[in-house]
């Protein structure tokens, strides 16, 4: 980790040579003289030497990441990822109605722990959630799967959709809990000084406190028709994808600006995670805005790994300009350091008298803990008053998940960014 702080540092020392030397002939009204050239080149050399060692650490930290979140804690479960490629959620629908699972289906029931004996459980990685809607198969009119029925039906055309962006960015993810957790955290160490010879060291204490983690259920409903059941072939993706992506999209956005009331408390919310501001009432992004993210964020000796905000930020990134009218690039606005752009990032957030403002989150995102209790539990109720009439059923989805931050210092977020 220091190897990897000292290769930015450096990189960053450079880039302000580099700058320096650029704003010297600009404030002079002159193009580079010949020394000033050959050392800008040599500059640009060692820069881009940086950037590819910076990217292949970044590469393995990844991998490394991915590999540790392979591995289950609590209870000894581990999701199969054979079973998972296996697994069709269209044939457990229907079989589960019938009262009995078979081949695949039933083996992943019977390794993986369901939150309700009378649910269907699925894994997480390839379903989260839902939102009300009924599916039918009437007119255009009635219903969103009123075109799914048809001799030949091609691929499902999804709705657009907010990019989904914490694991991405590197979030540790726990899978498999059973009981509540708690992470053990050194709060403070004790000290060293020099003594005299044969003299007596002082004695000093360690101070530890904990991270905790509860199940919080997110869950959904969706009302699927007797013909939907029947007819559309289309049921196994919308069942993945839509369902699917919804409790996703609900977990991602709690995990950045959850605010604690039968949700997450997130980044965003969490009190003790620094606060960057840009202004009274909130000012536009400059040059500087995420260089005091990543400088706050290593004043409390963490390291960073990236930046995530929205896409209102993100325009205004593509047009910051140098005296020269020339645009600096999203790169160089971030640092060149990996940057994530999601409208889960709020662009609503109020400060004095400024409104719609935006926020930007930089830090150490492997310090951003996402956890899970259960698989995606599916409750089928065909009895429904609502679809009991109608040869329908009703599916209910609840997902047990927690997020929490080992150290809130490893974070620092802006909440006024203008980028209208």
């Amino acid at each position: 980790m220091s190897r990897m702080r000292d290769l930015q540092e450096t990189r960053a020392s450079k880039i302000a040579e580099l700058r320096a030397i650029n704003e010297k002939a600009m404030n002079d009204k002159r193009d580079l003289s010949g020394d000033e050239r050959t050392r800008f080149e040599a500059l640009d050399s060692e820069v881009r030497g940086f950037n590819d060692q910076i990217g292949r650490a970044e590469k393995l930290d990844a991998y490394e990441r991915l590999e540790g979140a392979a591995e289950t804690m609590g209870g000894g479960h581990r999701e199969t990822h054979e079973l998972e490629s296996r697994f069709r959620i269209g044939k457990a629908f229907a079989e589960h109605l019938d009262g009995k699972l078979t081949g695949v289906e039933a083996e992943w029931a019977a390794e993986n722990r369901s939150g309700r004996k009378d649910a269907l459980s699925v894994p997480v990685s390839i379903l989260l959630g839902g939102e009300q809607r009924a599916v039918t198969t009437t007119t255009p009119g009635g219903g969103p799967g009123s075109n799914l029925v048809q001799t030949s039906l091609g691929p499902l055309i999804d709705r657009l959709r907010p990019v989904l962006a914490v694991e991405g960015l590197g979030a540790t993810v726990l899978r498999g809990l059973t009981g509540n957790l708690d992470l053990p955290r050194v709060k403070a160490s004790g000290t060293a000084g020099w003594v005299a010879e044969h003299g007596a060291a002082t004695r000093t204490d360690g101070q530890f406190d904990k991270v905790s983690l509860a199940p919080k259920t997110v869950a959904a409903e969706y009302e699927i028709s007797r013909r939907m059941m029947l007819q559309a072939t289309a049921l196994e993706t919308i069942l993945r994808n839509d369902l699917g992506y919804l409790l996703a999209q609900a977990l991602d956005g709690a995990a950045i600006n959850g605010g604690g009331t039968n949700e997450p408390v997130g980044i965003i919310g969490t009190g003790a995670v620094p606060i960057v501001s840009l202004g009274t009432n909130g000012a536009a992004i400059t040059i500087d805005t995420a260089a005091d993210l990543i400088g706050s964020v290593f004043d409390a000796n963490a390291v960073g790994s990236g930046f995530l905000t929205n896409s209102k930020v993100q325009k205004a990134a593509m047009k910051l300009k140098d005296s020269q009218l020339r645009p600096f690039g999203v790169a160089a606005v971030f640092q060149n350091q990996p940057v994530a752009f999601s409208n889960q990032v709020p662009s609503n957030l109020a400060k004095g008298s400024g409104t719609n403002l935006s926020a930007i989150l930089y830090g150490n995102w492997a310090d951003l803990v996402v956890a899970y209790w259960s698989a995606v539990d599916i409750v089928i109720n065909p009895y429904h008053s609502d679809v009991a009439s109608k040869g329908g059923a009703l599916i209910h989805a609840f997902l047990d998940a927690d997020v929490a931050l080992r150290h809130a210092e490893s974070f620092a977020v802006v909440k006024d960014a203008v980028a209208a």
